[in-house]
């Protein structure tokens, strides 16, 4: 593969851990689904030309309901992105998923609702997603720095975080990690035919884990601070964004000494059999307006 641009998506301060926040050219892109969260920002990293997007908007202003994920992924798209390594906050699920750690997750639920989670409107497209991660840029991430291999991820439509219950029946599911953004972000670059894994980056346990019964409510008042939790899981993604950072830029190395190998990411090609209406009836203004997405696939 002669043409490698990894795009990364990660929170707000992603552009300025990675140095690029100032020092790179700034992409402001109109799509078919409205504008991104943000400028994407372009610089590079050990070569490699790099194209990053704060997934929640300049000062985190957009909830995980309220993320532009078509336009995202279409300005991605647009830009030339061949892969992506995207990033996120998780809550465990499983005691040895502890806060400040990384998880390269292999398999998702999604219980998002609210979302648009395809750019086909007007026509029948089923891509395969078997397996939501692609496998090679697992590999890379898994080789890049010290991470658990593999998880299941819940992706839940949010804003407010699971009751107990729901926590528990989670982990009865068989899942290990629990966020709000993975989809339908991981959907759509499969149709957007976009190699694309995930670095979850723990900040504390899910309220599945209680904390043992205290004597009273005003112990429980007394030794239970909000604040302090609060401050405590900041601190957690604090220190794993910084794993993380340093995770990624070691991966984009790795990559660019195995572009040949890239070139077999199974998404790269996942509208090639996944385009089930007739071609020849699919409106024309409909295939110029996704042109970046399927525009090979018509001889455009």
């Amino acid at each position: 593969m002669s043409e490698l641009r990894v795009g990364l998506i990660g929170g707000t301060g992603l552009g300025e851990a990675l140095g690029l926040e100032h020092a790179g050219r700034r992409h402001e892109i109109d799509t078919p689904f409205g504008r991104p969260s943000d400028v994407i920002v372009e610089g590079e990293w050990a070569g490699v030309p790099l194209l990053v997007l704060a997934r929640h908007g300049l000062g985190h202003l957009l909830n995980p309901s309220q993320v532009p994920y078509r336009a995202n992924l279409f300005a991605l798209k647009q830009l030339g992105c061949t892969h992506i390594l995207a990033s996120g906050a998780v809550g465990s699920l499983r005691e040895e998923y502890r806060p400040k750690q990384l998880v390269i997750p292999d398999q998702i639920i999604d219980r998002t609702t609210r979302r648009a989670s395809s750019f086909f409107e007007k026509s029948a497209v089923h891509v395969e997603f078997a397996e939501p991660f692609c496998p090679l840029l697992r590999q890379i991430l898994r080789e890049a720095g010290e991470a658990h291999d593999g998880g299941c991820y819940v992706a839940m439509e949010g804003p407010a975080f699971s009751t107990r219950a729901e926590s528990l029946m989670h982990r009865l599911w068989g899942a290990d990690l629990i966020g709000m953004t993975a989809m339908p972000e991981a959907k759509l670059a499969r149709e957007a035919e976009i190699p694309y894994a995930l670095v979850a980056l723990v900040t504390d346990y899910d309220c599945w884990r209680q904390k043992p019964a205290l004597a009273d409510a005003k112990e429980q008042q007394e030794k239970v601070d909000p604040h302090l939790l609060l401050k405590e899981i900041l601190g957690n993604l604090k220190a794993a964004t910084a794993n993380a950072i340093a995770l990624v830029r070691r991966a984009v190395e790795i990559m660019d000494k195995r572009r040949d190998q890239l070139r077999q990411c199974p998404a790269s090609s996942a509208l090639e059999l996944a385009v089930w209406s007739d071609k020849s009836k699919i409106a024309a203004d409909e295939i110029e307006r996704l042109k970046p997405i399927w525009g090979r696939y018509f001889g455009t």
